[in-house]
């Protein structure tokens, strides 16, 4: 079943977190994936067992995502997943192994190898994180989603333990000589999440 795929440019997280949440109470008949970015800010999703918050002029923010705390800033790109796994008969395993596949699908067409983690969801390089994703469910929809490092700042995860891990380094797309905008990762990441999805769609929908 084919998405809707909207680019929002970018925003501001805490509208679009709302957005998000109005989406889904208004019981949409199509789902949607979301490509955006977000001004400078520190989420921490609802496993808040020691997360330290950072001492920093960036706002910071509770939500309700999956997972711990992590940064959102310009040239990082943000694909919220808006998505009835009941319809579309999803488990939620199995929509974060699309959404990982679907990363490390696009940096293979990009000559980059990488890998997920099942105890660490998302992706990496040579053991530094290019991708994180959260998700929550809210009347049968997966929503949140995914991050994945374009061209940003990445010096605002030196003051956090990213995703719970300390230590942890980061990449980005741009550190492999590659010039992309969140727009066209977004896009064509998008795609390739459509694909799978409607392929998991098909073969669990045959009789």
């Amino acid at each position: 079943m084919p998405l809707n795929i909207k680019q929002l440019g970018l925003t501001d997280y805490i509208n679009t977190w709302t957005d998000m949440k109005c989406f889904i109470d208004q019981a949409p008949i199509k789902d949607e994936l979301w490509i955006t970015e977000h001004q400078p800010i520190f989420t921490t999703g609802v496993n808040k067992k020691n997360c330290l918050i950072p001492d920093s002029n960036i706002p910071h923010l509770f939500v309700d995502r999956g997972g711990k705390i992590t940064y959102h800033g310009p040239g990082q790109l943000i694909v919220y997943t808006l998505i009835d796994i009941k319809k579309n008969r999803l488990t939620i395993r199995e929509l974060v192994s699309i959404l990982e596949n679907s990363v490390i699908d696009f940096l293979k067409k990009n000559k980059i190898n990488s890998y997920s983690k099942i105890e660490a969801p998302g992706v990496f390089i040579d053991g530094r994180k290019i991708s994180s994703i959260g998700l929550r469910i809210k009347k049968n929809y997966a929503y949140h989603g995914l991050s994945f490092n374009v061209d940003m700042d990445t010096n605002p995860f030196s003051l956090i333990d990213p995703c719970g891990f300390p230590g942890l380094k980061m990449s980005q797309l741009s550190d492999f000589n590659i010039k992309s905008t969140v727009e066209q990762s977004g896009k064509e990441i998008a795609l390739i999440i459509n694909k799978k999805l409607n392929l998991h769609y098909e073969q669990n929908n045959k009789y």
